[in-house]
């Protein structure tokens, strides 16, 4: 075959047009995750080294916020599943127009950037705030809701929200309804049904939704950062202040590198205990 016959072939075709994509991929993903892995072990003699790692478990202070940030994610994905699921249920399998509307108030989050809805939760938790002005009508007082866990899982569940709803949405659709009234007819009590039909059928999208928000999740700064305290710190915060304040890039490379290493560690486990194909699949 001629290079000009090779040219026209379709398979080749395809591959040629993927060139820059994966160019393009390859420079805004690929290299920033390698210089960063060959920053966090290198040295000023241009030789391998893991000085930069020895702070982080030398120092019980980082494997602390590391703990921290893993335990705030699965706090904030099991909550947001919780309040995701009935909200994804009544937009798959209610009326138009109780769906448009449920789907509209889900994705109005979207529509105004990070920094602002955090700024709004500060000023809902504050002492002077609209929640602690309504706990004091009803005889609680005044609480302590800003600068807490409280305040940092309300703050994340709220943002990552719409990822765990439309997520489950996507496959609760796919879900016949008739199963449920035929589980109804073999004498199943519509909770046994829930849990031995419905259920079930709906783990792809818990299993994706879940994924999807516990790996965003990891990677929270600004939320933590102005709704959390001293305590909450997550790695996200500690890479920033390493950059900003410290400009200690190496150290800073070789945290994000850990938490990097880390992630890929909970999404294998987490493919190879489940099955990634059945956490990314959708019923139809």
């Amino acid at each position: 075959m001629s290079a000009m016959a090779r040219l026209r072939n379709p398979k080749t075709s395809y591959a040629l047009m993927l060139i820059p994509v994966l160019a393009l991929i390859g420079f805004l993903f690929v290299y920033p995750m390698v210089d960063m892995v060959a920053r966090s072990l290198g040295s000023t003699q241009g030789t391998l080294t893991t000085q930069y790692y020895a702070p982080i478990f030398s120092k019980t202070i980082y494997l602390r916020i590391l703990w921290n940030t893993f335990e705030i994610s699965l706090l904030t994905t099991l909550v947001t599943l919780v309040l995701a699921y009935p909200l994804a249920y009544l937009i798959a399998t209610g009326g138009r127009a109780l769906s448009l509307l449920l789907t509209v108030c889900t994705l109005i989050p979207f529509f105004t950037s990070l920094l602002v809805r955090t700024y709004g939760w500060m000023v809902i938790l504050s002492p002077e705030g609209l929640l602690n002005e309504a706990l004091g009508l009803l005889g609680f007082g005044p609480v302590t809701l800003l600068y807490t866990r409280g305040a940092v899982l309300i703050g994340m569940t709220y943002s990552l929200l719409p990822y765990m709803v439309l997520t489950l949405a996507s496959v609760f659709r796919g879900i016949d309804p008739g199963l449920m009234r035929a589980a109804g007819l073999f004498g199943a009590s519509n909770v046994r049904a829930f849990l031995h039909v419905y259920f079930p059928l709906s783990l792809p999208g818990v299993l994706g939704g879940s994924l999807l928000v516990f790996l965003l999740a990891i990677g929270y700064f600004i939320t933590p950062a102005l709704l959390g305290s001293g305590r909450d710190q997550m790695i996200a915060m500690v890479v920033y202040e390493q950059v900003d304040r410290s400009l200690n890039w190496e150290f800073a490379a070789a945290l994000s590198t850990l938490l990097f290493a880390t992630t890929l560690v909970v999404f294998f486990v987490y493919a190879r205990v489940f099955g990634l194909g059945k956490a990314l699949e959708a019923k139809r």
